[in-house]
């Protein structure tokens, strides 16, 4: 297997112009440690992944339906494991993340009808976006696509250079390898 060429960045080798991302989100996380690879973009996305991740009109237990059906339609091991993880200490059972896996009921279900349209016909149907709007809220559906947009980039650039799941969450994963894997059933 051949390493990839941008292998999450190390302390060692963490640009100084980013110096005062290592301490933050970035360090922590080896998407962010890859991204570090291109400076200019890492510094960039920060504020964008303050509002999108964090600051969004969806709520937190919301935004987990949204980024786990997106990692799901990505195929992308990394985000499904790390926010399933997210999702169990926001009170998820294992049964509503499996649930996000086909089309659950009620809002959740909205929400990953919404993900598919954008994955499938890149936009919301009118009626679609009416229904969202009426449970979510407008600014909510808004967030919602530009968060599909969001992880959908990182989904890219994770997949791309294989990107290894950080050590504690894959540690965690090995207590429920089939909840943590992107294929129902197999192990991570």
């Amino acid at each position: 297997m051949t390493l990839s060429p941008c292998m999450p960045m190390t302390d060692a080798n963490w640009p100084d112009e980013i110096a005062d991302l290592r301490e933050g989100f970035a360090g922590a996380l080896n998407v962010y440690r890859t991204m570090a690879h291109h400076p200019a973009l890492l510094e960039a996305w920060a504020p964008l992944r303050q509002h999108v991740v964090k600051e969004n009109a969806l709520g937190p237990e919301l935004t987990e339906v949204v980024i786990l059906r997106a990692g799901l339609r990505m195929g992308a091991a990394y985000e499904w494991a790390h926010h399933v993880s997210r999702a169990l200490a926001l009170g998820f059972t294992p049964e509503r993340i499996n649930a996000i896996r086909g089309i659950p009921d009620g809002v959740d279900g909205l929400i990953v009808k919404a993900v598919d349209a954008l994955f499938d016909v890149r936009m919301l149907a009118k009626e679609q976006e009416a229904a969202l709007a009426d449970a979510i809220g407008r600014k909510a559906v808004i967030d919602l696509i530009a968060m599909v947009g969001f992880y959908s980039v990182l989904g890219y650039l994770l997949k791309t250079y294989d990107t290894p799941i950080d050590d504690n969450i894959q540690k965690e994963a090995e207590q429920m390898p089939s909840l943590f894997s992107i294929m129902p059933g197999a192990a991570s």
